[in-house]
């Protein structure tokens, strides 16, 4: 099922080369989102797992070293078209260092968010009681405290942010140049 049409976003033609983007854009959102949604799981898992106050940080990296793995064989498979002058060693490499350099940024997202959430305990605290106010009323039993709620935000907010850099990070540097 490998996508065997140019990749690249470039083209002589300007929307056609407009639309390759956007092509590509939407392939890079699909394989972001599962790995989104590999990396949110894990991470979701883990923080509940384990026992101790930081835990939210190694599950953040839990996550996204998991989901690594997969974003990495998926993109150069369906997003990006691979450079000839490049081995797949090197490749590997230099994708690894591209996301060592994201999950730095992830991390320091989640950080500033979870603990600046302390300036903002009331509005969060009227954000949890809404959410767990219309739960409780439709019969459903709520479950889950304000933190976990400043948690999820955060992991959701670090990572628009770190996709955001994921794309043009690696368009710049692992694709074939058109």
């Amino acid at each position: 099922m490998e996508n065997t049409e140019n990749k690249t976003g470039s083209g002589n033609d300007t929307s056609g080369g407009r639309n390759k983007l956007l092509s590509q854009i939407l392939k890079f959102g699909v394989v972001g989102g599962t790995a989104f949604l590999i990396d949110f799981a894990i991470y979701t898992i883990s923080n509940k797992l384990l026992p101790f106050e930081k835990g939210y940080i190694i599950a953040g990296v839990l996550g996204f070293s998991i989901s690594l793995i997969f974003n990495y064989l998926a993109s150069m498979k369906f997003v990006f078209e691979r450079r000839e002058d490049t081995s797949r060693k090197k490749e590997f490499t230099i994708f690894l260092v591209l996301s060592l350099i994201g999950l730095v940024l992830n991390e320091l997202f989640l950080m500033l968010y979870v603990e600046g959430m302390d300036k903002h305990v009331a509005w969060i605290h009227s954000i949890h009681s809404a959410i767990y106010g219309f739960l409780d009323s439709k019969g459903f039993k709520a479950v889950g405290s304000v933190e976990e709620l400043v948690e999820f935000f955060a992991k959701i907010f670090a990572t628009a942010l770190v996709m955001v850099y994921n794309f043009i990070s690696r368009k710049m540097t692992l694709e074939k140049k058109g």
